[in-house]
């Protein structure tokens, strides 16, 4: 059973100023909420129906738990060879995860979906501890190539958290937001990106303050710009994506060393999506670095 605090809880951190209050965030879903915990994030909570929440599923589930957060737990250092010797039924595991940190919460998928912030709530909901990794030191070298992604005021949750898919596909372990981006723990943010936000380090900053003290070459596509196909593109580099309406904004564009075109082939056709805009150009500075 699920209280009206815990429904009242959860559903506050839709919001960005209870996010920051509680430094936690919300992810749905075997594939997401899997993917963090593999990644070592912290669970506050895990709401889960039955059907996650047996011996088989938690087998996989919370042994990547156990690998990363044992030195947090001692309960956790033993817990693979717990779930070995559990008894099929979920009212034998219910007691020895009782003793886990964080607790799980079996319920109904009528439950669930109270707490859920889909149309249709995909068997577990999780609270997790918003991972600082602004000071963790990305490589995002792919053969020898390391790129940043810096976004300069997008908007739409659904472009940034597909924005952080396309960094997580082409190996970028860093991106670098201005402080108008959206926020990336929003639960529309998390679920768009599929998992991948476990994987790369989002931190915000004063962009402009960030790329003027910078050494890489800074790399941005502007209408005014080079055709990114026949250019010479570095190695190493910071790519910046700008907001969806004005592209990037008049004092980053002081700072593009490296102005790019994505050629348009058919006058008059809308201009890119800038998770489409993205993608090309991410793709590009890859395939050259596949090439060398």
């Amino acid at each position: 059973m699920i209280s009206k605090n815990q429904i009242k809880f959860v559903k506050q951190l839709e919001m960005k100023k209870y996010r920051q209050r509680e430094g936690l965030f919300v992810a749905e879903g075997p594939k997401v909420v899997g993917d963090l915990l593999a990644a070592g994030f912290e669970p506050h909570a895990i709401y889960a129906t039955e059907e996650w929440a047996k011996p088989s599923s938690l087998t996989s589930q919370l042994s990547s738990l156990n690998s990363h957060l044992s030195t947090h737990n001692p309960h956790l250092s033993s817990l693979n060879s717990q779930l070995s010797t559990l008894n099929p039924q979920l009212s034998t595991l219910n007691p020895q995860l009782s003793t886990l940190n964080p607790q799980l919460s079996t319920l109904t998928p009528d439950e669930l979906r109270k707490l859920s912030f889909l149309q249709h709530p995909q068997q577990v909901l999780a609270v997790f501890s918003i991972r600082n990794r602004s000071n963790e030191a990305p490589s995002g070298a792919v053969g020898g190539a390391s790129l940043t992604l810096a976004l300069d005021g997008i908007q739409d949750p659904g472009n940034l958290g597909t924005i952080i898919r396309i960094a997580d596909w082409f190996g970028i372990d860093s991106i670098v937001c201005s402080l108008d981006t959206a926020d990336a723990w929003s639960p529309k943010v998390v679920q768009a990106t599929m998992g991948s936000i476990a994987r790369v380090a989002i931190s915000y900053t004063d962009l402009k303050e960030y790329l003027s003290h910078t050494t890489l070459p800074v790399c941005g596509t502007l209408l005014d710009g080079d055709n990114i196909y026949t250019q010479e593109l570095p190695q190493e580099a910071i790519i910046v994506m700008g907001n969806e309406g004005n592209g990037i904004s008049q004092d980053i564009r002081q700072l593009v060393t490296h102005r790019l075109l994505i050629p348009q082939y058919r006058p008059g056709a809308e201009s890119l999506n800038v998770a489409i805009a993205t993608a090309i150009t991410c793709a590009e500075f890859r395939r050259r670095t596949a090439t060398k």
